[in-house]
């Protein structure tokens, strides 16, 4: 049998936390439910541990903290990760898990913004928020996902494990899903209710300080794993502004014979020089990027192997 493991961060959600474990224990008796909580004061760590959890701690505060945590901790075939909430329906679980289990799909990701999230999410600039992200990401990678942020997704053990977990906060499901499309790991959405959180219950995330982590965060995945198309934008950018500047300087000149203004000829030349240099640069680390994932598919096929060898071994002992 698949080991399953539903993975639910949690900081200070003794409200909805019970329910959450107890819906998705009803749809995955078979699954392990583990709850980390991150220094909760609310009692959210001995409510999960009433309702059946196992229940394991992260100290440094911050989601990506949790799940880099999870991901190292926990072994299993199949891994559930959803908010402590309540605002995900454990019914679309059961879905999830069999597109990683049997149809072999590495990262399926719960589709909020294609059902209820804009009719449910009432917090101002979320809706602007989310939709910003998905344009840029998808138009920078050159992908079709619909949902970018969502919390609710489920992994295959390869993905897991072979995730280097960057994040400290609510950046990390962009991180999760930039990562996923530059190494060409199977994505599958699926749509899933949204409902917003019961009231009392307050929201972790602060608009525009997780927004502006969020947009940060993309501009350095772009920059890493696209660095010729980002360096080759600014460097378009000073050669622009450096014949913008040129041209006056040529004219009189063809005009008069004289130079008169060296300074402004010389600060064109410099930006120029800097714009060719950026473009070289990213020429360069284009061909690291490259050989890095090269490097890196190689290991996924040693890592791959080596899980196959396991089932086979457990299937052997059974």
């Amino acid at each position: 049998m698949s080991r399953i493991a539903v993975l639910i961060p949690c900081y200070n959600e003794s409200m909805t936390i019970k329910k959450v474990v107890e819906d998705f224990r009803r749809e995955l008796p078979d699954a392990d439910i583990y709850v980390y909580d991150n220094n909760s004061d609310d009692g959210t760590d001995e409510i999960a541990r009433q309702a059946g959890a196992i229940v394991r701690y992260e100290h440094r505060q911050g989601k990506g903290n949790v799940i880099r945590r999870m991901f190292r901790d926990i072994d299993a075939d199949c891994y559930l990760m959803v908010d402590g909430d309540d605002t995900y329906p454990a019914e679309s679980a059961k879905e999830m898990v069999r597109e990683v289990l049997e149809n072999k799909v590495d990262m399926v990701i719960g589709d909020r913004l294609s059902s209820t999230y804009y009719q449910e999410n009432v917090r101002m600039f979320h809706n602007t928020g989310n939709r910003l992200v998905c344009f840029l990401i998808n138009r920078l990678f050159h992908s079709q996902v619909h949902d970018i942020m969502t919390g609710y997704r489920a992994f295959g053990r390869l993905f897991v494990k072979a995730f280097p977990v960057m994040s400290e906060g609510f950046e990390i499901e962009t991180e999760m899903t930039i990562h996923a499309l530059d190494k060409k790991f199977s994505i599958k959405e699926l749509t899933v209710a949204y409902r917003n959180r019961p009231a009392g219950s307050i929201s972790k995330l602060d608009t525009m300080k997780d927004g502006a982590k969020v947009l940060g965060t993309i501009a350095t995945l772009f920059k890493e794993y696209r660095p010729y198309n980002f360096f080759s934008v600014i460097s378009v950018a000073l050669c622009l502004a450096a014949v913008i500047g040129f041209v006056p300087i040529l004219i009189e000149f063809v005009q008069t014979g004289l130079v008169p203004r060296f300074p402004t000829l010389i600060v064109v030349g410099v930006v120029a020089t800097i714009g060719m240099l950026l473009w070289i640069c990213g020429i360069i680390l284009q061909v690291i990027a490259n050989k890095h994932r090269q490097l890196y598919e190689m290991m996924l096929n040693v890592m791959a192997q080596k899980i196959q060898c396991e089932k086979q071994g457990e299937i052997v002992i059974k």
